[in-house]
């Protein structure tokens, strides 16, 4: 079936300010630190680029909020839409890497394929996890409806390629829901794992396929949820590490993994852009070590309140009265890239060990899944040289590391721990 593309040139706008989030990471990028991460979906035959070519230009009709430029103005980045479509390029050994916008035509976006795998990179001054989901959900179902002839059935999430977009997608949640108020953002800094630095553009990734029935059984033998339980075994593993250096100071650093907090679930939001927060959850060392039922139960409480309504609107609250801040509204572009560095660089990875980012359970519709094998999600490395996130899919999970050091520390403690438990992890990776 082929879809009817409705020209949108007078229904979403030609320029459009960064969300409050985003703001930051045009000044925080560099090829050491890109924040970039890409989502894949495997299929059950080799990708037609043709056909995905097609599809790509469909959704994005569908999702302009995606069809976007970069530029600098004289007060703040701004993004400026573009109707054409970026190039789709063989797969690469080393995703998430550094984002080459002037070879990709200006988008923020990178589609790519490999045998039968099509993946996205996006660069998160775009969208979050979740919005990024929804943008391959429905590029998938697109090439599915195109490749194979077949209607699949569309929803919120999956959206139909015919419609008109509707503009609460390209809102800024976090002005719609702030209010007046403002907490300290100060924590004690955490512990961060060294090693040695790969050259630019290289990127270690290990991905552990793991029964997600098996994981959900052993989460609740532990009285937790599957991210409470898999955060508790990352925060152990780092911590085995720490205290294997030996080292008088650092040893004494608190062990804290960032969390982000999809905001959607507590603030309803149908926006495809970025409305997430994070919560840096972990440990204080001791003389003695910690079981993982310990912290587990920490885990649970320090979510109870970190993710908690109030808790979740002070802290985006006050990240919006920063950028409310006359001082800093009036200050040129120039004058404001190095204090928002400075800011990521004190209030970023500082205060945590490592990123575990879940983007939980993905649900396809029958007519859809039986062409997918499974999905991928990837978090690319930052000023820590470790991030690590997971996706789900039918009874699959798949937890990537990703590195930017030699040393495989984190990778080898943590699917340890796992077999230990009882876990069967089998393992791959990107040195093909």
């Amino acid at each position: 079936m082929q879809t009817q593309i409705i020209e949108r040139n007078n229904i979403f706008p030609a320029y459009m300010p960064l969300d409050n989030a985003a703001k930051i990471y045009p000044a925080a990028k560099s090829k050491r630190c890109p924040s970039m991460f890409c989502l894949s979906m495997e299929l059950t035959e080799d990708i037609d680029k043709e056909v995905l070519a097609s599809a790509l230009k469909n959704t994005l009709h569908r999702m302009p909020s995606f069809s976007q430029h970069l530029k600098r103005g004289f007060f703040w980045y701004y993004f400026e839409h573009h109707m054409d479509v970026p190039p789709i390029c063989p797969d690469i050994n080393n995703p998430c890497v550094y984002l080459n916008t002037k070879a990709n035509k200006g988008f923020q976006f990178r589609v790519s394929y490999y045998n039968k795998r099509i993946s996205v990179d996006f660069f998160h001054v775009l969208t979050d996890g979740t919005g990024g989901m929804s943008f391959l959900k429905t590029l998938v179902a697109e090439y599915i409806s195109l490749k194979y002839k077949t209607e699949i059935p569309r929803d919120r999430e999956i959206l139909n390629c015919n419609d008109i977009p509707c503009k609460e997608e390209y809102e800024d949640s976090f002005f719609r829901y702030a209010k007046p108020l403002k907490i300290s953002r100060k924590e004690t800094a955490a512990y961060h794992i060294k090693g040695t630095r790969e050259a630019l553009g290289i990127i270690h990734i290990t991905t552990g396929i793991m029964s997600l029935d098996g994981i959900r059984t052993k989460a609740k033998e532990l009285n937790a949820t599957v991210n409470e339980f898999l955060a508790a075994v990352l925060i152990l593993a780092i911590y085995k590490i720490q205290q294997a250096e030996n080292h008088p100071f650092r040893k004494k650093q608190n062990v804290k993994v960032s969390i982000p907090i999809n905001l959607r679930k507590r603030f309803p939001s149908c926006t495809l852009r970025n409305f997430t927060t994070y919560a840096n959850l972990g440990i204080v060392p001791m003389p003695e070590s910690y079981t993982i039922e310990e912290v587990v139960g920490m885990l649970k409480h320090a979510m109870a309140l970190e993710a908690s309504a109030k808790m979740l609107n002070a802290k985006f609250s006050t990240n919006v009265a920063s950028e409310k801040n006359k001082f800093l509204s009036a200050a040129p572009l120039f004058l404001k890239n190095p204090i928002m560095k400075l800011y990521y660089t004190m209030y970023g990875d500082r205060y945590n060990s490592t990123t575990l980012s879940n983007l939980g359970l993905v649900v396809l519709p029958d007519e859809m899944a039986k062409f997918v094998e499974r999905t991928g999600f990837i978090l690319g490395a930052g000023t820590n040289p470790v991030s690590c996130s997971c996706v789900s899919f039918e009874n699959k999970l798949c937890f990537s590391i990703t590195r930017t050091i030699e040393e495989p520390l984190v990778e080898r403690e943590f699917f340890t721990m796992l077999a230990n438990l009882g876990i069967h992890v089998a393992l791959e990776s990107n040195l093909r």
